[in-house]
């Protein structure tokens, strides 16, 4: 177990719902994981930027509409 101030991590589950440039109604969910240092949803929602910045910089005939946060366990249970 972690001493008190050790952050502990867990990978989160970035989802991002991306469109097509030239097919704007073509959109599609891509998941990013990562690890991520035990804050809230809300935090790696603030700290998402430069994970975004880097998807759309390697798929740029694509647009991002909105992403979430998700802990991978949670997601798993809403299926």
């Amino acid at each position: 177990m972690p001493a008190s101030n050790e952050m502990s991590f867990a990978m989160i589950d970035l989802i991002v719902t991306v469109c097509f440039l030239l097919n704007p109604n073509a959109c599609s969910d891509q998941h990013i994981l990562f690890d991520w240092q035990g804050e809230s949803l809300n935090a790696c929602v603030m700290r998402a930027q430069p994970y975004l910045a880097q998807w759309i910089g390697e798929h740029p005939d694509m647009r991002i509409v909105r992403y979430r946060c998700e802990w991978p366990e949670q997601e798993k249970q809403s299926l």
